[in-house]
């Protein structure tokens, strides 16, 4: 099936929004460095809402085109801003907030959204790579949180990076700036799978067809649980996961699961 192409944001295009069969693929079209400047960072977020909105939408794939996935902040943009009276604070500020919404924005989608990376991903592209719930890596693919090179420690890459890699490997990356390759960032927990350039957007749409073909309340159910039991204690993780699942087996969809499993017949799901 031919596939619908969008367009988010505005002026050039920062972002292009392909929608078909249950999944939008959401792709950064600025090569070459694909930099996550402020207009980026705005379609982005809009494509994300769109897609949130979107009933049809069962998953979301976040790609970009070029050898380079995101380079990161726009760093002429934000040099450009240097000769402001404030020296650039009120639009550094404006930036990090953006960068803030943007990733808890993909968090907090009710799809879960796969990362499709076959190039460099460095310092708030990497974030942005750690932010999602899965990540696919082609062999070519590369990772780095840089900042500390240029005086700049990579403090809101360090948040994503922090609640998916080790301590140890998180500050390897943040302390020397380095550069890592596809089987290392699999190895840190960075990514899910590291597969041949050729075949990453099969594998990706693998994975995103099986979690399509999910009852979509219970994949929103679980992701959105996923996240908010993983900042409590022990004891309160558990007494508030037991209340969603509770609440889960309520729902018209696993009683319909529960039914097909023991009818042995694919299960019919409402979203309900």
């Amino acid at each position: 099936m031919a596939e619908i192409v969008e367009m988010a944001g505005v002026g050039t295009h920062p972002v292009e929004v392909q929608a078909a069969e249950g999944m939008r693929r959401i792709v950064l079209s600025s090569p070459p460095a694909n930099a996550l400047s402020l207009a980026t960072m705005d379609a982005l977020i809009a494509a994300l809402e769109e897609a949130k909105a979107d009933r049809s939408c069962r998953v979301v794939v976040l790609a970009a085109k070029g050898r380079i996935f995101s380079a990161g902040h726009d760093l002429k943009e934000i040099s450009a801003h240097r000769g402001d009276a404030d020296r650039g604070r009120a639009f550094f500020e404006e930036t990090m907030r953006r960068c803030s919404q943007l990733m808890q924005t993909i968090v907090r989608l009710p799809q879960p959204v796969i990362a499709e990376v076959n190039g460099l991903a460095t310092a708030a592209g990497c974030q942005l790579v750690a932010s999602c719930d899965l990540a696919i890596a082609s062999e070519e693919a590369q990772f780095c949180t840089p900042g500390v090179n240029i005086g700049l420690f990579c403090s809101t890459p360090m948040v994503a990076l922090s609640r998916n890699l080790s301590n140890k490997h998180a500050m390897e990356m943040l302390l020397t700036g380095e550069t890592i390759d596809a089987r290392s960032a699999r190895d840190f927990g960075l990514v899910n799978r590291v597969v041949p350039p050729e075949y990453l957007g099969t594998v990706v749409g693998k994975y995103a067809t099986t979690i399509a073909s999910k009852s979509a309340l219970t994949v929103r159910t679980g992701k959105e649980a996923f996240y908010a039991q993983a900042e409590m204690g022990l004891s309160d993780a558990y007494d508030y996961a037991a209340r969603v699942m509770v609440d889960n087996m309520m729902a018209r969809d696993a009683e319909e699961g529960i039914g097909a499993f023991l009818e042995k017949r694919k299960p019919n799901w409402t979203g309900e």
